[in-house]
């Protein structure tokens, strides 16, 4: 008994600590009061000089551990007294295979489903529209936490900046016979996904508390995370959870295989074999493993996770589908590639070695649509020219295709507008070929990042120009005008047009200025469109 009242008398105090700090105390304000989230309360965060506060770590979902792994997110659990805000939260679960993309959190653990939060709001005035981020990383690797997702720059335009982190690779994405049929969904396969839907689940509850406006939630990500925004644009799970979309290279619409999402059969499949090559005879055995057991075993034997399942709940059919009959969320969407998004990859790929090769490459490849595709991809007589056209193959089929086709379906069916963007230039200082970050020749993919965030400081020794600084704080204002009212328009920039599908649609070139051009590639992506459209719904 005397446990038990110890406990409440503990609880009571902690109300009256709360009440005092946000009403009894007139020095000192709520900005700088105890904040009450789902679980608890959060201890307060100073301010910087200009009103900033950032809160790190904060808990949205339980622990996805044990008998919860692979399992959709729990309600967070509850603590007592006043949890700190000042810690970056673990980094779920991930190799190294596309380099150290954290350096500066070496925390790494299942139990990471954690965000992070930038904002000035201050106390009575009028909520702030929220940008929540979805990082990139092949759905393999990243963090909410790393240094190139600083939201301060961004908050600083009168935003909210939300940075999470989700489950990866097959923590993520594994699906599996006995995971579907002790589903009460029948599904299984998208747990990074509804660990989204969750995150996004905290801040409509949550919002508030920090001066933010639930109704005015953007979501925004790069590569893997504009691929899963694009799911969730087209899942009902996502309905009225957020207001607008930002996709930056990257969108799942492709029904090439392996560049969209796979078919809960195929899924199944892959995960059995999976289970097989542990020696796990059940999913309750994998679940007992190690988290570096399997990260290791699938590194060893790579499954391709990245871009979900359809499994009739999450992703309810092919995206492709969905968005060509408008059944997506009809929300404004932005969305757009870099100039040269095929270089990162070619990086780690055979390039035909002359123009003979490439055709043969292209024969191997189309079959019978080959001489339309090499009229398309023409290479010249040298072997930089060969590889130029091989960049361009690749940048389409991985990343710019699907992305158009994505602003194509939703332009030609919503209500809502869409904004089209090409990015065009590359980092002053960018080193090539290095590790971290994986720079590659040009303007190549994820180079828009940190002109996108405002934030050149993380990167000093790049030697950054003012014509980059310049671009930055255009694009960051074209990025938080879109949150606020899903226009990217405003005082002092150049006029984005909404685009318009079928042909003659403008795109706005983000480079050493901004301009509206004409839509550029166009018979490319059109080309994929035809070959593609043959293709049955995965």
């Amino acid at each position: 008994m005397l446990l038990r009242s110890s406990f409440w008398l503990t609880r009571l105090a902690t109300t009256v600590l709360v009440m005092a700090a946000g009403s009894f105390l007139p020095g000192l304000s709520a900005a700088q009061a105890p904040t009450h989230v789902d679980g608890g309360m959060l201890r307060e965060v100073s301010a910087d000089a200009s009103g900033m506060r950032v809160f790190k770590g904060i808990p949205y979902a339980a622990p996805p551990t044990a008998a919860l792994r692979w399992k959709p997110p729990a309600p967070v659990r509850a603590w007592d007294g006043l949890r700190a805000a000042d810690t970056w939260g673990p980094r779920c679960v991930q190799s190294e295979r596309l380099g150290p993309m954290d350096p500066l959190n070496s925390r790494m653990d299942e139990d990471c489903l954690y965000l992070n939060l930038w904002t000035a709001a201050r106390p009575g005035a009028a909520p702030l529209p929220v940008m929540v981020w979805i990082h990139g990383g092949s759905n393999t690797n990243g963090a909410a936490s790393q240094p190139e997702y600083d939201g301060a720059q961004l908050a600083r335009n009168g935003v909210i900046v939300v940075t999470i982190n989700y489950r990866l690779d097959i923590f993520g994405f594994l699906a599996h016979p006995e995971l579907t049929a002790e589903s009460a969904t029948r599904s299984s396969g998208n747990y990074a996904l509804l660990d989204q839907i969750a995150a996004l689940q905290w801040v409509q509850k949550n919002i508030a508390a920090f001066g933010g406006d639930p109704t005015r939630v953007t979501l925004f990500g790069e590569s893997a995370g504009a691929i899963d925004i694009s799911l969730l644009m087209a899942s009902p799970l996502a309905k009225g959870l957020f207001a607008r979309a930002i996709g930056q290279s990257g969108a799942a619409l492709s029904r090439l295989p392996g560049f969209g999402p796979k078919p809960l059969q195929t899924g199944e499949a892959d995960g059995a074999r999976f289970a097989q090559s542990v020696n796990a005879a059940s999913v309750a055995d994998l679940r007992s493993r190690p988290a570096e057991e399997l990260l290791a075993a699938v590194v060893k034997s790579p499954i391709t996770y990245g871009f979900g399942v359809v499994d009739g709940y999450v992703v309810p059919e092919h995206p492709a589908a969905i968005y060509a009959k408008g059944a997506n969320n009809d929300v404004p969407l932005l969305v757009g590639v870099n100039a040269d998004e095929g270089s990162l990859f070619a990086v780690r790929m055979k390039v035909p070695a002359d123009a003979s090769a490439f055709s043969g490459f292209l024969q191997g490849l189309f079959k019978g649509s080959a001489e339309k595709a090499l009229s398309l991809y023409a290479p010249g007589a040298s072997p930089e020219s060969t590889k130029a056209s091989f960049v361009a193959l690749m940048g389409d089929a991985i990343i710019s295709y699907g992305s158009w086709a994505w602003a194509e379906s939703t332009a030609g069916r919503a209500r809502a507008p869409v904004y089209r963007y090409q990015f065009t230039r590359r980092p002053p200082g960018a080193p090539e070929f290095s590790l971290y970050p994986l720079a590659a020749p040009g303007v190549y993919h994820f180079a828009e990042i940190n002109y996108v965030f405002n934030n050149f400081d993380v990167r000093k020794e790049w030697g950054w120009q003012d014509a980059d600084r310049e671009l930055g704080k255009t694009m960051a204002l074209y990025w938080t005008n879109f949150a606020k009212t899903g226009n990217p328009n405003g005082p002092g920039l150049p006029r984005w047009e909404v685009y318009k599908p079928g042909g003659g649609g403008r795109v706005m070139e983000l480079g050493a200025s901004a301009q509206l051009r004409d839509e550029p590639q166009r018979a490319r992506y059109e080309f994929f469109e035809e070959l593609l459209g043959k293709l049955p719904s995965q």
